[in-house]
């Protein structure tokens, strides 16, 4: 396995570990530590920290450390609101502008999600449902904008991760993208985009639910 590999491995091992609460908000990331643990040289751990710090979801302090980034409640709401205005205009361009091989591979990667839900499997819905996304993204045709939702979304994929935990989340998040899609092939324009938006934000029970799982690895950390 090559480094670069390697290093993508260890990013999304230490991304499964943050999300479940081993490294709490706030916990600080020893390389030493996690080279031993990962049995591995400590050159693909700092690879996979630095991409860590790219996306956001940790933060390098100069003399001090790596740390698992705090989000607060309202920093979250407000990543939140962007994502879904980004997600949005994502969804609007593609309805004029979507292939039909676009089309079908985002039909292709609505087919992987549903294969996990129906096995209850979050995790493994969690990673068919980024690819989900990341299509939807490449379909507006807008370079710029996709660059700019998928950097947002990195941002917020443990927190979007933690979403899918939420009982019957999985088969509501599926027929929320059954929707997107039957607004995309119709190129409804406006159906597209406030269906993924509504998809995106969180509000009402879904904020109350995302607000307990946080409060749930904090108290891990206590």
């Amino acid at each position: 396995m090559g480094t670069i590999s390697q290093a993508q491995r260890l990013r999304d091992l230490l991304e499964d570990a943050i999300v479940d609460g081993r490294f709490p908000p706030g916990a600080r990331l020893d390389p030493e530590a996690l080279a031993k643990e990962y049995q591995c040289s400590r050159t693909p751990i700092r690879e996979a920290i630095q991409q860590l710090a790219v996306s956001g979801m940790v933060q390098v302090v100069p003399k001090r450390g790596t740390f698992v980034t705090q989000l607060g409640i309202a920093e979250l709401v407000e990543r939140f609101e962007v994502m879904a205005e980004l997600e949005g205009m994502c969804a609007r361009l593609a309805a004029r502008r979507i292939t039909a091989d676009e089309l079908k591979g985002l039909r292709d990667a609505h087919e992987a999600c549903r294969e996990r839900a129906e096995a209850g499997d979050a995790n493994g819905y969690y990673y068919e449902n980024g690819i989900f996304h990341h299509r939807l993204y490449e379909a507006s045709h807008n370079s710029f904008l996709a660059k700019e939702a998928a950097r947002l979304h990195a941002i917020l994929k443990p927190y979007r991760r933690m979403q899918l935990h939420v009982r019957h989340r999985l088969e509501q998040s599926f027929a929320e993208h059954e929707a997107v899609i039957a607004a995309l092939a119709h190129g409804d324009e406006a159906s597209a985009e406030a269906t993924i938006k509504s998809h995106v934000q969180i509000q009402g029970e879904r904020f109350n639910d995302l607000v307990a799982s946080i409060q749930s690895l904090q108290g891990k950390s206590a």
